[in-house]
């Protein structure tokens, strides 16, 4: 077994400033996130030139690391447009580059020499071999394969040298393609996987129609439950993280740029306590592993970590138990607090409180007060400003949610 190293980096998504925050105040070491061009999830919020001198600053006033993704695959019409990308994003004070493309990883250390460079799971890095390449052209870190077993992660980090960094997904959605490339979603719908732009047609439900009864649907059964043909399952590796620094993995990676700001605090929060009480030696307090079941996910599994994760045979729809209500804004010490609205609730309601390295707290909702402070039952204007006690001071950010079945049910 390889020698454990280091506590590992949490690795968080970004896909906008809300998530940004969210990320880095429950607990982030680094942040992954796009520009306007050359990005994976292009259906995310994303930053502009603007915005993103600004992420990165609040980023590393926090001392969170930023990793900008250059991971699609340009076309000739785009080459041009590189170099100054590559620039810009250097100036905005990012820390790494993710890259895909080999001509794209060039131009990165000619005209973003102060970046590191990280090299993309799209480049589908499988074997030592392909990782000391990219470790002798100037890689600082490779993102691994998510087709990758343990015993292969261990014995890449074996076969490599020890300054070159691996980075791998532990959370989040999981392509039925081989590292993302498919052609579904292009042809079907002309949204290129590939740039970012996946419409995800393996999460459809699809019916069969003979070409001479047009209109007439045959539904497609493998048996009495249905189809199983695209079953997805979403990555969650929350219960081994002992055995991933032990494979020697020096960043674990949160899927999900283009998920909720909700999302990306609960799993963050989740994996920083998992990441630290392993470090420490302690087991992961169960409060903590709970959590990653309080986000809209699909049923979990462990990918091919522990070999090939073989179909599944239930229903793939996405669970959805909990809803946001409220974010709180600024909290006294007495647990009076300022909040914005997300959804409706009403006094009586059960929550609860959940923040920045705050454990859950279920609590029944006291009375409330509109921002003039009147009196009200029931908070239910979308972005209101309300005040009302919580059962404890809890830090801006902090969230209220409750339990609500959200979930698709066919």
């Amino acid at each position: 077994m390889t020698e454990r190293r280091n506590k590992p980096e949490l690795l968080s998504p970004a896909g906008d400033f809300e998530r940004l925050r969210m990320a880095v105040l429950y607990g982030a070491d680094a942040v992954y996130l796009a520009g306007t061009s050359f990005g994976m999830r292009a259906f995310a919020g994303n930053f502009s030139s603007e915005e993103l001198p600004k992420a990165v600053t609040f980023a590393h006033s926090h001392g969170v690391r930023v990793h900008a993704t250059v991971n699609t695959m340009p076309r000739n019409s785009e080459a041009d447009a590189l170099p100054a990308y590559l620039e810009q994003l250097q100036d905005a004070g990012v820390d790494a580059l993710i890259l895909g493309d080999l001509g794209a990883f060039t131009l990165a250390g000619r005209y973003a020499p102060r970046c590191e460079r990280h090299v993309s799971t799209q480049a589908s890095v499988t074997n030592y071999a392909a990782a000391r390449a990219w470790h002798d052209l100037g890689a600082r870190r490779v993102i691994l394969a998510r087709e990758l077993s343990l015993e292969e992660i261990r014995e890449i980090r074996a076969k490599t040298p020890a300054d070159l960094e691996l980075e791998a997904f532990v959370h989040g959605a999981m392509c039925v393609s081989y590292s993302g490339r498919c052609v579904l979603s292009n042809y079907m719908t002309g949204r290129d996987a590939s740039r970012g732009a996946c419409a995800q047609p393996c999460r459809y439900q699809y019916y069969l129609m003979e070409e001479k009864r047009p209109g007439e649907y045959f539904p497609v059964f493998e048996d009495e439950k249905g189809t199983y043909i695209f079953n997805s399952r979403d990555m969650c590796m929350i219960d081994h993280i002992p055995e991933l620094m032990d494979a020697g993995l020096d960043s674990l990676k949160i899927e999900g740029r283009a998920k909720s700001a909700y999302y990306a605090a609960v799993v963050t929060a989740a994996y920083r306590h998992a990441i630290d009480a392993a470090a420490s030696g302690l087991p992961l307090d169960p409060v903590w592993r709970d959590e990653v079941e309080h986000v809209s996910h699909r049923h979990y599994a462990t990918g091919f970590y522990f070999g090939q994760p073989g179909q599944y045979y239930e229903n793939a729809r996405y669970i959805r138990e909990w809803q946001v209500i409220a974010l709180v804004t600024d909290c006294g010490e007495d647990g009076m607090a300022a909040l914005t609205l997300r959804n409706k609730f009403a006094v009586g309601d059960e929550v609860e409180l959940v923040g920045p390295d705050l454990k859950p707290l279920a609590f029944t909702v006291p009375e409330m007060a509109d921002g003039e402070g009147n009196p009200i039952s029931e908070a239910k204007t979308p972005q209101m400003v309300f005040r009302m006690r919580l059962p404890c001071r809890a830090p801006a950010g902090s969230i209220l949610r409750i339990a609500r079945d959200l979930s698709a049910k066919s």
